[in-house]
């Protein structure tokens, strides 16, 4: 148990770098070549709305991870169980679980993304 955790707050912290990191690096590219934004046609989007959906969008996408990594381990209790009803039962719970949970973080992501681009188109017509 104490692996699973492990991986898992890992896969947490490499999502969150290459999700602050990345960005970053290209904007100084931009300027490494002496482009600009948006000259290069890239438009910086640090307004509420953005930022409110990005932090989102990563939350849910390491609640996804979770989630994922519990059907794994699921599968896995199951191939193990070597017929044992007790080992089955709870794998098919953690199973069921894990998929209802997957199906609920999927669609709170689309919900996100949804709002989050009426947002932007509706601040973007207003500027």
């Amino acid at each position: 148990m104490k692996k699973l955790i492990t991986f898992c707050l890992f896969t947490a912290l490499i999502t969150v770098v290459f999700s602050v990191v990345l960005p970053v690096y290209a904007q100084q590219a931009l300027e490494m070549l002496g482009a600009t934004g948006e000259a290069a046609g890239i438009q910086a989007a640090y307004d509420l709305p953005s930022i409110v959906g990005m932090i989102i969008s990563v939350a849910l996408s390491l609640v996804g991870i979770v989630m994922i990594v519990l059907i794994i381990y699921g599968g896995f209790i199951w191939m193990t169980a070597a017929g044992e009803e007790k080992k089955v039962s709870k794998a098919k719970d953690i199973l069921q679980a894990a998929i209802i949970g997957l199906i609920i973080v999927l669609a709170a992501y689309a919900i996100t993304w949804f709002v989050v681009e009426k947002l932007l188109g509706a601040t973007m017509s207003l500027t």
